[in-house]
């Protein structure tokens, strides 16, 4: 592979860096099936470093990376997109929703950031919810379950 076949732009790691300025992690480390890239904040803090490979240079036994849902019983309702994950409208405003409240397909049980856009999580079943599985101003990847509910009384 020649230098014009890079699987990435520097402009594509600066934007990488940048995304990861703003969480509270210190490293990513991504593999695909045709590269890794890992970048990780530099021992003062001041930026970032970044190393990457191509795969067939990449360590014996590399696996491509992608988003698992963890597995979790019951009903959930799991986040559409990744991002920052808020159970309140605003800090210290009361949150959405709260163990034992009954939900609608239309209630809205919290807030993902994502790209500083606000998107509301609507509960998209009725039941009660028996659980919340997500703190509050976590990093949630895409299909995490954020909420779990039980099965509403036939």
């Amino acid at each position: 592979m020649s230098k014009t076949d890079l699987p990435l732009t520097p402009e594509d790691v600066a934007e990488i860096a940048a995304i990861l300025a703003g969480t509270p992690y210190d490293r990513l480390d991504v593999t695909t099936a045709r590269f890794r890239l890992r970048v990780a904040r530099d021992d003062a803090g001041d930026g970032f470093t970044q190393d990457w490979s191509y795969t067939d240079t990449a360590a014996p036994g590399a696996t491509v990376v992608a988003a698992v849902a963890e597995i979790e019983p019951g009903i959930c309702i799991r986040a559409p997109l990744p991002g920052t994950f808020y159970r309140a409208p605003a800090p210290g405003a009361p949150p959405f929703v709260e163990v034992g409240a009954h939900v609608t397909p239309d209630t809205v049980v919290g807030i993902i950031e994502t790209m500083k856009l606000m998107n509301p999580v609507h509960a998209g079943v009725a039941g009660v919810v028996e659980a919340i599985l997500t703190n509050d101003a976590t990093m949630i990847a895409k299909g995490a379950a954020l909420i779990r509910l039980a099965e509403p009384a036939a």
